[in-house]
């Protein structure tokens, strides 16, 4: 299993035809695998992440190697950077109940719920910062962590947990005729492993709905200060 780390540069047409579809996007992330690049040990999860002075980094991870020469060619830096494919076993390896994480993921938050005409129920995203994290929040014991207090108290003393919404958008576009419309919210904080096995089958499978759209897709990195062991 691997994860691969790819600048993308948004200053070129096809890097800017890519971002402006997600289904397009998917259609090449999967174009870099000989399969469907999904397996009983996990899933192609792939995310968008714009960082300062507007470098985009494309992240995918997958259970076999990736060849992402032809987004290279269309969207990133052929002459200077290619991508960056790491194993992710070390990582998975590291898992323990009680060990902390800073993690980030984008995700696709929704309920069940029915509008005027509406037969069914269907899928509305949440829009608000506040809904999106409680979304995040309710659904972290399954997935395998708990969000940690943040260090830095409420107005009455009480530590609010370590997440925040740092990038909301709504994305549209047309898929076989019909416009889909996509809430995404990007979430960043601190967790702790609660279930290891759980947490495992979150970073391999993804977490929510619109994974063929760049959500679902948690990474984790070590806390600042914190040994690699």
């Amino acid at each position: 299993m691997f994860l691969t780390r790819m600048p993308i540069n948004a200053a070129r047409r096809g890097a800017r035809r890519l971002m402006a579809s997600p289904q397009a996007f998917h259609a090449a992330v999967l174009a870099g695998f000989a399969g469907d690049g999904s397996g009983r040990d996990g899933r192609v999860l792939w995310r968008l992440d714009s960082h300062e002075q507007r470098r985009v980094v494309l992240y995918v991870f997958s259970p076999d190697k990736p060849d992402f020469t032809h987004i290279v060619e269309q969207a990133g830096w052929p002459t200077t950077e290619a991508w960056d494919t790491k194993s992710y076993e070390p990582l998975l390896d590291s898992l323990e109940v009680g060990k902390r994480f800073q993690f980030r993921l984008t995700a696709n938050p929704v309920r069940s719920g029915r509008r005027d005409g509406w037969k069914e129920t269907k899928p509305l995203g949440h829009v608000t910062a506040r809904q999106q994290e409680a979304w995040l929040l309710d659904r972290a014991e399954r997935l395998g962590f708990q969000v940690v207090p943040s260090s830095v108290g409420a107005g009455d003393g009480v530590a609010e947990p370590d997440v925040a919404v740092v990038d909301r958008s709504v994305r549209r576009f047309d898929r076989k005729g019909a416009q889909v419309t996509l809430a995404m919210a990007t979430f960043q904080g601190q967790l702790e492993v609660s279930d290891v096995e759980a947490l495992r089958h979150t970073l391999t499978h993804g977490v929510g709905r619109a994974k063929a759209y760049g959500c679902g897709l948690l990474t984790l990195a070590r806390p600042p200060g914190t040994s690699s062991s």
